[in-house]
């Protein structure tokens, strides 16, 4: 399937248009993001199911329902955490070209993002603590577009250094004000 999508490119005789193409971008996230995935859904599995626990042996008569959800949970947590982190890293790709920064992401609800270069206004590198320890990073590329800014999590840090770099450089470089 093949999506076009309409972005208004400003040079210096005037306004132009140009099509861009939707599609599938190039380049996967670093496979370190499978266990960042991975441990993160462990921590709200595990706090979950602790609490569960806890009312559960706690309690001289636990609700039967109760029961149920924390057999449930002790059945679908080990699922998710073996689906969930592999399907997200078969999704979530990137890449960048001359023209636009093109992203997907997501595992249940999917998200396709194209951001042309002329509407790029700022590049962020974020990592937090956790990020940190699995050397990835995430870039923040803000646009002039209501639908809020494109991000590409899981990079390599290295990675997110250069593409940082590389899209300064390829937006100085562009015509435009960016608006």
């Amino acid at each position: 399937m093949s999506w076009a999508v309409r972005a208004e490119v400003v040079q210096a005789e005037g306004v132009t248009e140009e099509t861009l193409t939707l599609r599938p971008p190039a380049n996967r996230v670093s496979r370190r993001a499978i266990g960042y995935w991975t441990m993160w859904a462990a921590v709200g599995w595990v706090v979950l199911i602790g609490v569960q626990a806890v009312f559960v042996l706690t309690s001289d008569e636990p609700p039967t329902w109760l029961t149920v959800t924390l057999t449930i949970s002790c059945v679908l947590g080990p699922l998710h955490l073996l689906v969930m982190p592999q399907w997200r890293y078969r999704i979530h790709r990137w890449e960048v070209t001359g023209e636009a920064v093109y992203t997907q992401e997501g595992w249940l609800k999917q998200d396709w993002r194209i951001a042309p270069i002329s509407r790029i206004q700022t590049v962020d590198i974020e990592r937090d603590p956790v990020e940190q320890l699995f050397r990835l990073a995430k870039i923040t590329v803000t646009t002039a577009s209501a639908a809020g800014p494109v991000k590409i999590a899981g990079l390599d840090h290295a990675d997110a250094l250069a593409l940082a770099a590389e899209l300064t450089k390829t937006t100085q470089s562009t015509p435009g004000d960016a608006t």
